[in-house]
């Protein structure tokens, strides 16, 4: 049994505070009862307020979880890595764009491999929604770079609005999309919306589905050969589409890479998965309550990569491939970081390392957990994928 978790300082409570109070304004004034999907909006992107909006540290051992980039260079070098086969084959100007860019831990490293390597994007674009890590970002940027590559680092306010050619990577950014929760009753299909409770706080009401998530859950019903059975809930991320258009539908020539945890669609909807994959994280504690202290508390669900695939290739590009987050770094240059940390002269730096690596490939770790996929346009890259590819799997 885990102990429980520390008990937050009066600041952070009245941070929380603050929110619960503006999302119960939301509530009010949608007559009673808002979707899940904005409640999670607003838990964690709220202006000023929300989860990934305000200051609390979140990323790191200091934070409330630990992403690939914390752990080390190592992640990112791989991943640049992948992207310098795409730009090889593009020439001439090219971009890079990494979404929700974290504490900056990842284009750090992965901007001193390319700089390294005389392999630098013309520019190399953040698209971060929140100021404050914004404001983190650059500052960490500004400091660890040489001026000459920082130049090169901006940000964007929404996706680009100009066709491009390059590389778009986003790590742990799917999971943490506002996604719709359904639930089947008597065979009907209805979307769980959040409503106030009697005492002050929130309660999940469930309401006749819109016709999108209808035939949204009518799909995913088809493809796994049987309804749900009733009771059954989950989340559906029926924006999916309309997101991957709008981020990479005008990348002309070039990839696009996720990497994030979850299931081929059969796995992810399997019977015993009857309460969903909705996770939530507060100082690297894991639990199911999306009402607990908002604010303070990640709230993320585990990701349908088959849906993801029909978004790509719906968006008009070539699936490159699906793998395990393991299999993906081992073809994309694993074994060349490996020989470098052997060449480390300190053997606690040594260890460190090593811990990293295997923390990013072990089964129990990192390295099965979390899944890579990649589309492409006008490149090819399947030989990143071609020793463990799994899109047979979808």
């Amino acid at each position: 049994m885990s102990a429980p978790l520390p008990a937050p300082s009066a600041e952070a409570l009245a941070h929380s505070g603050r929110l619960q109070a503006h999302i119960r304004d939301q509530v009010r004034a949608a007559g009673g009862a808002i979707p899940f999907s904005r409640y999670m909006e607003l838990a964690l992107y709220a202006p000023g307020l929300g989860y990934y909006s305000a200051g609390a540290r979140k990323f790191g051992a200091e934070g409330d979880f630990v992403t690939a980039p914390e752990l080390g260079p190592v992640f990112a070098e791989c991943v640049a890595g992948a992207a310098m086969e795409v730009f090889a084959q593009l020439g001439g100007r090219f971009d890079f764009i990494e979404l929700g860019g974290g504490s900056g831990a990842f284009a750090e490293a992965a901007l001193r491999f390319l700089h390294a390597r005389d392999a630098l994007p013309a520019h190399y674009r953040i698209l971060e929604p929140s100021a404050d890590l914004r404001e983190r970002q650059m500052e960490r940027l500004r400091e660890a770079l040489p001026p000459a590559v920082f130049n090169r680092v901006g940000w964007l306010d929404g996706p680009p609005e100009r066709g491009w050619r390059g590389f778009l990577f986003a790590n742990e950014v799917i999971d943490a999309l506002p996604t719709p929760r359904f639930a089947i009753r008597g065979g009907e299909v209805y979307e769980q919306h959040v409503a106030l409770a009697a005492d002050g706080g929130f309660a999940l009401v469930e309401q006749p589905a819109d016709a999108l998530l209808h035939a949204a859950v009518r799909h995913v019903e088809r493809h796994v050969g049987a309804p749900f059975p009733d009771g059954y809930r989950s989340e559906l991320l029926v924006q999916l589409p309309y997101w991957i258009q709008a981020v990479g539908g005008l990348l002309r020539e070039g990839a696009m890479l996720f990497v994030d945890y979850g299931y081929p669609r059969a796995e992810y909807y399997l019977p015993e998965r009857r309460e969903g994959t909705l996770v939530c994280h507060r100082q690297h504690r894991a639990h199911d309550d999306p009402f607990d202290l908002p604010g303070l508390t990640d709230i993320t669900a585990f990701v349908d990569f088959t849906a993801l695939a029909e978004a790509g290739v719906g968006a008009g590009f070539d699936l490159a491939g699906y793998a395990s987050q393991s299999a993906f770094l081992m073809a994309s240059g694993l074994a060349e970081r490996l020989q470098a940390i052997a060449e480390i002269s300190d053997p606690v730096e040594q260890h460190r390392r090593t811990n990293e690596v295997k923390r990013l490939m072990l089964p129990g770790e990192m390295g099965e957990r979390f899944q890579a996929m990649a589309f492409q346009r006008a490149v090819d890259i399947r030989a990143l994928f071609a020793a463990g590819d799994r899109s047979h799997r979808l």
